[in-house]
């Protein structure tokens, strides 16, 4: 279930969160980053989406797709295909396809830039591997990035915390993960690679930990995986909720929460964690950040029958 214990912090984001956790200070070897281009200077590019949260600047970067068939073996197993397919169709999409967008998120301010996951990279189930070039548009070498917030170890999340040799992506920057997260990648032989790559850059925390004062907090969203992790991003008065895989397509996960989706480790956990966050983003207005939604994945959810609606825009 998705646990959110109180937090005078983001109280206006979840109405409850814990901030029990320890923070981490930016690294001490890195320079605070040249700033990205505003909003009024950058040129418009296809891969990159600017905007803000508060006074912290935001762009959301593209970093590829995933096409997965409409068979059941993904969305809705257990479930005859017409079930699927009547969603998608009733959306205006076709119905032989489900596609998720893959965007990883950028925020700056107080001296620090913040990437919450990395895309695909080169992913055999994906056509990833945008984001260096994105990061770059966006003004960011990726050397510069202070602070890597990971939602949990499968391959579209953490695929770009490597180069093509092997060698660490953003070699200055502190990577966040929950403890249980990373419990479970130094337990896969197939990610030994990238364990030993990133083992000197890695922070763990607990869930609920305040990562960045007064800016991050982690909030565990359970089921997905080990130490799945959603995060609360806030600057005054408003706030992000980046969902990580709570949930992955835009029709189908949140019309109908409950189903059954295969990538889920522990299903029925997960299923009540999205409801559970669906029907929270819904209450409160929730500003949300979904990184498989239609690019850029800004938007929020209403209630709608027994199940909920997604309407995108900042």
């Amino acid at each position: 279930m998705i646990r959110v214990p109180p937090s005078p912090l983001t109280l206006a984001l979840l109405g409850a969160l814990v901030a029990t956790g320890c923070s981490n200070p930016a690294p001490a070897d890195v320079a605070a980053p040249t700033a990205p281009a505003t909003d009024a200077t950058a040129p418009a590019h296809p891969d990159i989406f600017r905007f803000h949260i508060g006074a912290l600047e935001a762009a959301a970067l593209k970093d590829g797709d995933i096409d997965l068939p409409n068979d059941n073996s993904v969305f809705g197993v257990g479930r005859p295909v017409a079930d699927v397919s009547a969603l998608l169709a009733d959306a205006g999409l076709p119905t032989n396809a489900l596609r998720l967008s893959i965007q990883p998120l950028l925020v700056r301010g107080d001296g620090r830039l913040l990437l919450f996951d990395t895309g695909a990279a080169a992913a055999s189930f994906a056509r990833g591997g945008r984001l260096p070039q994105s990061l770059r548009d966006a003004g960011v070498e990726p050397a510069q990035v202070t602070d890597v917030f990971i939602s949990h170890g499968h391959a579209d999340h953490v695929g770009g915390l490597l180069t093509t040799d092997g060698a660490p992506a953003f070699p200055n920057a502190a990577i966040h993960i929950a403890a249980a997260e990373w419990a479970a990648l130094q337990a896969s032989p197939q990610h030994a690679a990238l364990v030993a790559a990133i083992a000197p850059r890695v922070a763990t925390f607990e869930p609920g930990a305040v990562l960045v004062p007064d800016h991050v907090t982690a909030v565990a969203v359970d089921g997905h995986t080990p130490g799945h992790t959603a995060y609360a991003i806030t600057s005054g008065e408003q706030s992000l909720l980046y969902v990580g895989d709570s949930m992955h397509h835009h029709v189908v996960s949140v019309r109908q929460p409950d189903w059954t989706v295969s990538f889920d480790r522990d299903a029925p956990t997960a299923q009540a964690s999205r409801r559970a966050l669906l029907q929270r983003a819904a209450d409160q207005n929730l500003r949300l950040y979904s990184v498989h939604f239609p690019f850029p994945g800004l938007g929020h959810v209403r209630a709608e029958g027994d199940g909920f609606a997604w309407i995108p825009g900042d």
